[in-house]
């Protein structure tokens, strides 16, 4: 803080950055604004300057000059339960928070549940609130992500958008790899009744996992059985009740892959409930490698998705498309971690 005229103190302004830098006005206001034409020696001038007087960007100034909000919206396309059951949002949701901290953007939390929420949302986006958006969990049929880009929105998915190909910019582990390496690794284990608890079948992640599983039980000479496939919704209770459907379709199973880790656990539960020993029984194999895969008994064999790396690949591609760049989709590794379970 500075001391002006009547004695009153003030907060530090853009000319006493100048002042303290030894530097113009200008050049202040060229590093605020991206750096663009400033020498290295002058930026860490400037950056000296704004540390020693405490300078704040004034955000409402610079977004009237610049035509910018400085903010981005993470826009979960979820019921706001499921936000807060689902441990993979809130990964994604702080990996996102942290990159965008590191340039100084704050992250808009906004849920989407309902098509009242969608079209409210998607106008107040589009009225120039935010300068992106970062969308998860997209399902097929689901309008905003097609909206936002018609209305020229920079937009970067976690997971491949389905039915829009290559005009949404994307960041997905590779659901279809993981999931083969899966159940590859229970076939390994002496298994050969392998069911699946699919995730919703509308979404990415749902469809190419349930791909990965057929392809494998293809390439290991055993055929696709129906009866050995339920589709799950990516919620604990909904796992619970897939494999009560599932060991009513096929009580000979002796393994089951399951869509994601949080699905897993309620599989476990039931499993147990049903009287059912995992693995001896029946080996349980999860994805995600979330906060739930180790908050079971036994703990869950899983596929890790990368979470730090997709959510700096959004935040990364986002910033890009901002700043007038082009980008496409990445598709990220996943990893098998073994434990108890399978």
């Amino acid at each position: 803080m500075t001391t002006s005229a009547n004695g009153r103190r003030r907060p530090p302004t853009i000319h006493d950055v100048a002042r303290e830098a030894g530097v113009s006005r200008g050049t202040v206001s060229r590093f605020l604004n991206g750096g663009h034409y400033v020498s290295p020696a002058a930026r860490r001038s400037v950056e000296a300057a704004i540390r020693k007087t405490g300078y704040v960007v004034n955000r409402h100034a610079r977004s009237l000059s610049t035509g910018r909000s400085d903010s981005v919206a993470f826009l979960l396309t979820e019921p706001q339960e499921k936000f807060f059951e689902d441990p993979n949002f809130n990964v994604l949701l702080r990996g996102c928070t942290e990159h965008l901290a590191r340039h100084d953007i704050p992250l808009l939390l906004m849920l989407a549940a309902t098509d009242d929420d969608r079209r409210r949302l998607t106008r107040y986006i589009t009225s120039g609130h935010v300068d992106g958006v970062l969308l998860v969990s997209s399902h097929s049929g689901d309008p905003v992500a097609a909206e936002l880009r018609a209305a020229g929105m920079p937009l970067v998915a976690c997971g491949k958008p389905m039915g829009l190909g290559s005009r949404v910019s994307y960041v997905a582990a590779d659901d279809r790899d993981g999931a083969q390496g899966m159940v590859r690794h229970l076939l390994a284990g002496g298994r050969r009744r392998i069911g699946m608890i699919t995730g919703p079948l509308d979404t990415p992640g749902g469809t190419e996992r349930l791909a990965g599983y057929r392809d494998v039980l293809a390439e290991a000479g055993l055929p696709y059985d129906p009866a050995l496939v339920a589709e799950g919704d990516y919620r604990r209770t909904g796992g619970e009740e897939a494999a009560r459907r599932l060991l009513s379709q096929a009580p000979d199973l002796d393994a089951v892959f399951v869509a994601s880790d949080l699905m897993a656990q309620g599989v476990v539960n039931a499993l147990h409930q049903l009287g059912r020993s995992v693995p001896d029984d029946i080996a349980v194999g999860g994805f995600d490698d979330s906060a739930a895969a180790t908050a079971v008994t036994p703990a869950l064999t899983t596929m890790r998705q990368p979470y730090d790396r997709i959510s700096a690949e959004m935040v990364r591609m986002l910033l890009a498309q901002i700043a007038g760049e082009d980008t496409a989709g990445v598709i990220l590794p996943t990893e098998l971690v073994v434990r108890d379970s399978a």
